[in-house]
């Protein structure tokens, strides 16, 4: 059975979502040297939550 065209968004949006959260790593590294957490680890559970519940 071919997957649903829901699923395969939410598995691109995580996959763009992570590969986001990798580029903006050295920002990230210095917001926190500096004081400043970035809130991207709520985003991309969230993504995670949904692509997994899409899957199912």
């Amino acid at each position: 059975m071919a997957p649903r065209p829901t699923a395969l968004a939410m598995v691109a949006l995580h996959r763009l979502v992570v590969l986001i959260g990798i580029l903006l790593m050295p920002i990230a590294v210095l917001a926190r040297k500096a004081g400043i957490t970035l809130p991207v680890h709520r985003v991309i559970e969230r993504v995670d939550d949904e692509a997994d519940q899409s899957a199912d």
